[in-house]
């Protein structure tokens, strides 16, 4: 293949991408502004409702946080940006009893999602819930049975579902020229920060019982309160669970993967002992029925060998080598002397959460289900969970996806679950 037709194919899918994910805009201004509730006003639902002004036809009327500062901010954001100010609550059972709600954007840390989408659900509430879908897979099953008894509009923050590069790429693939797929690899490598895990005070805006909610309580410290949950163990679990998920799931979605048959995974904290809960190492293999999936990451080191590749994935091909990560997609033919092609992507970070949001607000017009659904949340939440099984465990499970079961093991089966902190209740009933 040349590169001129790569450009050619490339622009063609582009396009083709850009007339599903940008609806026509005549008539558009007519439509009612969709009123929507926000459950968790930190710095991702700033960034989700920032995408919905941008392509317009939604409004913030409800919020909830149990952060009275971080509700301050966000009530400021949003009489700047749409002239008027959400009513603001602090119980998510009250917001979603708010009249006139027509969505809601649930942007918790991940032991809080469970929870507000089960309401959410009962109340016939279309809901755009962020990665993970939930903390456990037992958390996800109860969470997919509420779906399909309400038949609510539901989609998942898997914003690369909407990359031109991703589909572009996953289209050369089953064109066959690479040939079969024999391994895929995902990484994301990078510097972590770490505040400071000292115990001490929280912030006196901050109901910090609440905020753990399910969760075990443990002492506040800046390392695992606001931005920085995702490598504590009790709440965001990790890299893998937060960022990996990002690139497994479009592994998936490229390839057409469900979940892994067999799974195991090693590393350590090797670098940040004493400051993260979660593998600043980690390796992880994924046995899936059509190839292997290998996740890497790092979250050390000064400098990278080649930071051109150090978030994305490859596809090992029988003829060819295929990379894709949000800024290009690239063929890496064999042979001596093979020059590779790059494709650049046409569509920006900003530009697919931008896509992804709108496809949810025009599903909800619509009244049909989105780009991103709870069975493709709960599929790749799934497998990052047992991934994260394996490495707590130290061994190599099995995972039977009909039963949701990992048979022969009783440590690892039990981790399909975690009990939860009263008062609150796990919603699984199984």
């Amino acid at each position: 293949m040349s590169s001129m037709t790569n450009r050619r194919d490339f622009l063609g899918n582009a396009a083709r991408l850009a007339a599903v994910a940008a609806p026509a805009v005549l008539g558009r201004a007519q439509d009612r502004k969709l009123r929507v509730g926000i459950i968790g006003t930190g710095w991702w639902a700033g960034v989700d409702m920032k995408a919905a002004w941008a392509v317009g036809g939604a409004e913030a009327v409800a919020i909830c946080d149990v952060d009275s500062a971080m509700s301050d901010a966000f009530v400021a954001e949003c009489e700047k940006a749409q002239g008027s100010k959400p009513k603001v609550f602090k119980d998510y059972r009250e917001l979603i009893q708010h009249p006139g709600l027509d969505a809601i954007f649930l942007t918790t840390p991940p032991q809080w999602h469970a929870l507000p989408f089960i309401a959410a659900c009962e109340k016939g509430l279309p809901i755009y819930c962020e990665k993970p879908l939930a903390y456990d897979v037992r958390e996800g099953q109860a969470m997919m049975a509420a779906q399909k008894k309400a038949g609510n509009v539901v989609q998942i923050g898997f914003q690369r579902r909407q990359s031109d590069a991703f589909h572009a790429a996953a289209e050369y693939l089953r064109g066959g020229k690479p040939g079969k797929i024999v391994q895929a690899e995902a990484n994301i490598h990078y510097k972590a920060g770490t505040p400071d895990p000292t115990p001490q005070a929280p912030p006196a805006t901050l109901d910090w019982d609440t905020w753990c909610g399910p969760a075990p309580l443990l002492p506040y410290s800046p390392a695992i309160g606001h931005r920085s949950w995702r490598l504590e163990r009790t709440t965001g679990h990790g890299h893998m669970v937060d960022w990996g998920i990002h690139l497994i799931d479009a592994t998936r979605m490229m390839t057409g993967l469900r979940t892994p048959r067999r799974i195991q995974a090693s590393g350590g904290i090797y670098h940040y002992k004493g400051k993260i809960t979660t593998p600043d190492t980690l390796v992880a293999h994924f046995e899936f029925e059509q190839f292997p999936l290998i996740w890497r990451h790092r979250l050390w080191g000064s400098v990278e060998m080649d930071p051109a590749y150090n978030n994305g994935i490859f596809f090992y091909c029988e003829n060819e080598t295929v990379f894709v990560t949000d800024s290009r997609w690239e063929i890496h033919p064999s042979g001596k002397g093979a020059q590779k092609q790059v494709m650049p992507a046409t569509m920006k970070g900003n530009q697919m959460g931008e896509a992804h949001v709108r496809n949810f607000l025009d599903a909800v017009r619509a009244g049909k289900q989105p780009s991103c659904q709870i069975a493709d949340g709960w599929n790749s939440t799934t497998t990052v969970h047992l991934g994260m099984v394996a490495y707590h465990t130290g061994q190599a499970i099995q995972f039977d996806a009909n039963a949701v079961a990992i048979p022969g093991n009783k440590e690892a089966h039990a981790m399909l679950k975690r009990e939860y902190r009263a008062p609150w209740r796990h919603p699984w009933k199984g």
